[in-house]
């Protein structure tokens, strides 16, 4: 009976061993999940160039998440005001983040008025992005005015989203 267990104990440590040694074989491909966070909320900022403006608007952001990369996208509307000039704008505007630590990439349509001229234009943008802030530089490509000068043409930019929205979804 001894023996018998025994032999049996030997043949299912071979069999597992084997299954164990040959399920690494394969296409040798290892499934890793897909992750996907899809983030977005409100952002408080301040815009500086000849003028200082003040920013609110919101944002929404999605990241693909992979082993080796992670590529954050996002698209953001909002407004700012300078209290000095009486300066108005609306922005709509994009950016891409390609790598985790990288620099970002996009560009915004833009609008001004000083309630009396429009302005309309776009600005490209490269800044970076860590944790919640997003600093940002760039140079608003404005119609001409003979007469609405008071407005930013080269800026820094300095916002913080505050995420109230996180939808996480991992596909096999």
């Amino acid at each position: 009976m001894r023996s018998m267990l025994r032999k049996s104990s030997l043949i299912g440590f071979f069999f597992l061993l084997t299954k164990l040694t040959f399920s690494q074989l394969g296409d040798g491909k290892i499934d890793i999940p897909n992750l996907k966070v899809r983030k977005s909320g409100p952002y408080v900022g301040v815009q500086r160039g000849k003028y200082w403006m003040g920013e609110l608007g919101a944002e929404f952001q999605w990241k693909q998440v992979k082993l080796a990369s992670a590529t954050t996208q996002s698209i953001h509307t909002g407004f700012n005001y300078d209290f000095q000039q009486n300066i108005l704008g609306y922005n709509l505007g994009y950016w891409i983040k390609p790598s985790r630590l990288g620099l970002t990439y996009g560009g915004n349509l833009i609008f001004r008025s000083d309630f009396s001229q429009n302005r309309v234009g776009f600005a490209p943008v490269i800044g970076y992005k860590l944790f919640g802030f997003h600093l940002q530089t760039g140079y608003n490509f404005l119609t001409h005015s003979n007469s609405f000068k008071n407005t930013n043409t080269f800026f820094v930019s300095l916002r913080f989203i505050l995420i109230n929205q996180r939808d996480i979804k991992i596909d096999r």
